[in-house]
């Protein structure tokens, strides 16, 4: 898709909801809410605040039902993506919005998400470097990219890259010269104090503390990831 002139305006929204990993949502929300002539829409199933995995309380603005059409729809990640995996309301939204969005952008196991709403069949894609293994169970071709674009699929690895991935879909909604203003206006100019932030960077011992730490809730994923597969080879459809 071409870059869309500044005189069209763009709806945005991000599917919020309890025990997501916040910064999945704010991260990108600095770039995307700035995005010249748009609206952007903080979307659950009611107005009441929602709490991340952390204790943070975000309120909603828009509810499910009440959501437009929207160009760009956020997916983020979380534990407690695991919990919607089989919500039918939450599905249906994510496979509603996507037929006529022009892009759907996920951030680290929002992919898990997208994947159980059927978009990822037969698309590239990425999430947290935890949930890679995953994708595939529906239908999705794991990619250890920072940021993957393919076709009106968007996603971004762990966390932080959700911010990278918003740069990308500012550039493909609006042009490069937009994104890169607004990367200046953040003040994005990632220098982290330790070589630590991908498995095949970290060391030895942290990247096992890691592992171990998330251990319950990729088994749980796992199996939950499983259970779509099996039931996608049986019935051929979601």
């Amino acid at each position: 898709m071409s870059a869309i002139p500044e005189t069209v305006h763009l709806k945005v929204g991000a599917l919020i909801f309890p025990q997501m990993g916040q910064a999945d949502f704010t991260g990108p929300f600095e770039a995307l809410s700035r995005i010249p002539n748009s609206t952007f829409y903080t979307i659950w199933k009611d107005k009441q605040p929602v709490v991340d995995m952390r204790n943070m309380r975000i309120v909603p603005d828009t509810t499910i039902t009440e959501a437009p059409q929207l160009d760009l729809l956020l997916v983020p990640g979380g534990y407690g993506q695991e919990k919607l995996m089989e919500d039918k309301e939450v599905l249906a939204f994510i496979r509603s919005q996507a037929k006529s969005a022009r892009y759907v952008f996920s951030v680290c196991t929002g992919a898990l998400l997208c994947g159980a709403a059927g978009l990822l069949h037969g698309k590239r894609a990425t999430t947290h470097w935890t949930a890679l293994s995953i994708l595939p169970f529906f239908g999705g071709i794991a990619c250890d990219d920072r940021v993957v674009v393919d076709g009106k699929m968007i996603s971004a690895g762990g966390v932080t890259a959700g911010i990278d991935g918003s740069l990308v879909v500012v550039a493909l909604l609006r042009d490069e010269n937009v994104a890169q203003e607004l990367q200046l206006y953040m003040a994005y100019d990632p220098a982290p104090p330790f070589n630590a932030g991908h498995p095949k960077k970290a060391p030895v011992n942290v990247l096992k503390a890691v592992t171990e730490l998330a251990s319950a809730i990729t088994e749980q994923r796992t199996k939950t990831a499983r259970a779509y597969r099996a039931r996608w080879d049986n019935s051929g459809a979601l």
